[in-house]
């Protein structure tokens, strides 16, 4: 994103970034750091042992498939002989030297920026390429590799100093500050909810990890921030004071803590209609014990569109519909701002989003940066700068203690293993304590042990305990978070707590559908039939398990039932209240099958009432005026004939929805990934019969 501001020096704006994330950096550029990931692509294909082997293809294929595998060729066939779920110790006699060596190539290279190759002939050289690459070449990919690490701190650093961006930071290690102050602060927007059993208070350890944070940054960029994200978001009236007093003068979070800090005065209806809207795009004031900070609240509906939608969209038409809801903002806004300008803050994670774009969101980003310094209604600016130009004239009276995700910390202090995490954390730290105590350890040592235990306070290792988000990983984090508590013994050379050694999550992620259990005997006609669906497969949007991003706003698409009868693929979609209502905002369904290949049913007419259906294959309607079946009134139900899908008896199903509207993809089910089905058999009722 860096470089992309770069190309236009006009836009301004503000990038967030995490000590221990500046640190990480130090450690690979100046400090020799490694890891299994790095250790393993260095190691010589022709060395590797059968552990290695197996670790790549574990491994080197954790990328978005349609975007970073997919598109090259070689890559793609690296996969497909992979294969889908088979162990990595049967798929890796299938692999040469070669293969081995171009994988530890690729995935390097895939998560390599697009731009780096616009700007590097070499680098563009070597990916058109594209296999066969020798020792001597992959060396130098990883050296280069670090060449671009090595850039990073400077560019921002650049960046700031000619005033086109803002740079803010965080609490050293990413902490929840305030469960750090006091866990009790859950119990605010989730009243009665469970909490662990050891709930005092870490406060000098919140105030430790601000003071180092704002320290690491001005060591890092030569100057303090003005500026700051509280992890996740997170805020409380508690940590107001702690804040201030390390030279902060603003902080962001998300719309919701306003709309709870003020009783509901700012808020949204079903349909994501703002009240008083004016209310949300300005700063505001807290202040606590004479301490005082402005605070700005993001448009999680903005935010989310760039982090969820817009990348199923053509670029250039998704930039200029964000900047057009902004000046929409600015003229409904302002007029009863008292001459103030609105501010929009578009506030999301600059990491995250981009690998689910086909191009790493280049042309979007481009389109926006470029556009937005050309429209005279809106102006690209550093919060700082915002902030002091017209500060604050609205006081919150007591601030809602939450986060950017539901206004509440469940995700990190909810779940059964979140209790057990902060437990085992809260146990190691009273052993530190009295181990400072008994004047047994040098200041060199305890500093040590101590700097485990703030790591082990980060937000993200509570981020995948529970149900609530999985990755590949999940059993990975959950082994680092007990390592860091472990090394608290280690350091001091006391035996460990078994109980150190027995995982935390429960293992096995769940899956984010039920399959159908029985034919289903569905009329198509849109009523809510409770019998006609007990069979079949079930998504729920709300449920779903997400990896590093979470979306707040709620889509048009809530639930997706699917299953099949003797000759129909059947779906039911249900809505937040009448499908016939709220589907009448878009204008096209579009069920996009990634097998069968080149697949697609497209459902329209929403806006009249009327429904039409067709079925095309390789982007031609194959399918018979009528054949497929929609309509929508209480839900909508759709059946396809199964003749005209021609799906292949050895595979399964796999498609997944997506709402469009003008022409853009406002809502998809699943958010991630494909719902999944096998087709039918004859015999498919006497296998699955159940009592």
């Amino acid at each position: 994103m860096a470089m992309h501001l770069k190309e236009v020096p006009e836009f301004h704006c503000t990038i967030n970034l995490v000590p221990s994330l500046l640190m990480q950096l130090h450690g690979y550029t100046h400090e020799n750091a490694s890891d299994r990931h790095l250790d393993v692509s260095r190691r010589p294909a022709d060395s590797l042992s059968e552990s290695d082997a197996q670790f790549l293809l574990e491994q080197f294929f954790m990328a978005n498939h349609d975007n970073m595998i997919r598109p090259y060729p070689r890559y793609w066939e690296l996969l497909q002989k992979r294969g889908g779920n088979e162990p990595a110790e049967r798929a890796v006699r299938r692999f040469s030297e070669r293969d081995f060596r171009d994988l530890q190539v690729w995935h390097n290279l895939t998560w390599m920026h697009p731009l780096l190759f616009d700007i590097d002939s070499d680098l563009r050289a070597f990916l058109q390429k594209g296999q066969n690459w020798s020792e001597a070449e992959k060396s130098w990919l990883l050296n280069k590799q670090l060449d671009v690490l090595r850039q990073i701190v400077p560019l921002h650093r650049d960046l700031m100093q000619t005033g086109q961006v803002e740079l803010t930071t965080t609490p050293l290690y990413h902490p929840i500050l305030p469960l750090l102050w006091d866990k009790r602060s859950a119990r605010q927007a989730m009243p009665g909810c469970t909490l662990p059993k050891h709930l005092e208070s870490y406060k000098e350890d919140a105030v430790l990890q601000l003071q180092r944070g704002v320290e690491y940054f001005e060591r890092v960029f030569e100057q303090k921030p003005t500026g700051m994200w509280p992890s996740e978001g997170s805020v409380s009236q508690d940590i107001i004071p702690a804040i201030a007093d390390c030279g902060i003068e603003w902080i962001a979070t998300d719309e919701e803590i306003l709309a709870a800090s003020t009783n509901g005065w700012v808020s949204r209806d079903a349909n994501g209609h703002l009240r008083h809207p004016e209310l949300l795009y300005r700063p505001w004031r807290v202040e606590e014990q004479g301490k005082s900070l402005q605070i700005v609240f993001r448009d999680h509906a903005l935010s989310d569109l760039i982090g969820f939608q817009y990348q199923r969209s053509d670029p250039q038409h998704a930039a200029h519909d964000l900047l057009g809801k902004v000046e929409a903002i600015g003229r409904a806004v302002e007029p009863h701002n008292g001459g103030r300008p609105a501010l929009v803050p578009i506030i999301l994670d600059g990491e995250n989003c981009w690998e689910y774009y086909a191009d790493g969101g280049v042309q979007f980003l481009r389109a926006l940066y470029r556009t937005a310094v050309q429209r005279p209604g809106i102006r690209p600016v550093r919060v700082r700068d915002s902030v002091r130009e017209a500060p604050a004239i609205d006081r919150i009276g007591q601030l809602f203690a939450g986060s950017w995700i539901s206004h509440n910390f469940w995700i990190w202090i909810g779940a059964t293993e979140d209790h057990t995490a902060w437990d085992l954390l809260h146990q190691t730290r009273e052993f530190l304590k009295q181990a400072q105590l008994s004047g047994r350890f040098s200041a060199e040592l305890l500093a040590q042990a101590w700097e485990e235990i703030y790591i082990a306070e980060g937000s993200d290792w509570f981020w995948w305990f529970g149900d609530d988000h999985s990755s590949a990983q999940d059993s990975l984090f959950d082994q680092l978070f007990r390592k860091h508590l472990k090394n608290v013994y280690i350091i001091l050379k006391t035996p460990y707590p078994t109980v150190l050694d027995r995982p935390i999550g429960r293992g096995a992620a769940r899956p984010i559908h039920t399959e159908p259990t029985g034919f289903l005997r569905v009329k198509v006609d849109g009523l809510r039939t409770y019998f006609e669906w007990i069979n079949a497969g079930r998504y729920i949007s709300s449920s779903e398990r997400g990896g590093a991003m979470t979306q707040v706003t709620q889509g048009v698409l809530r639930e997706v039932f699917f299953g099949f009868d003797a000759h129909r693929l059947l779906i039911r979609v249900d809505t937040a209240e009448r499908a016939i209502d709220d589907l009448k905002e878009i204008d096209e369904l579009r069920i996009l099958f990634s097998e069968p290949q080149q697949t697609e049913v497209r459902i329209t007419g929403f806006r009249q009432g009327t429904l039409t259906g067709e079925l095309l294959k390789n982007s031609q309607v194959i399918s018979q005026p009528g054949s497929v079946e929609a309509v929508a009134r209480r839900i909508l139900e759709i059946s396809i004939p199964l003749a005209d899908l021609q799906p292949a008896a050895d595979r399964r199903l796999e498609f997944h929805l997506e709402a469009l509207s003008n022409p853009q993809s406002i809502d998809r089910a699943p958010r991630e990934g494909l719902l999944s089905m096998a087709p039918p058999t004859k015999d498919f009722e006497l296998l699955m019969w159940q009592a």
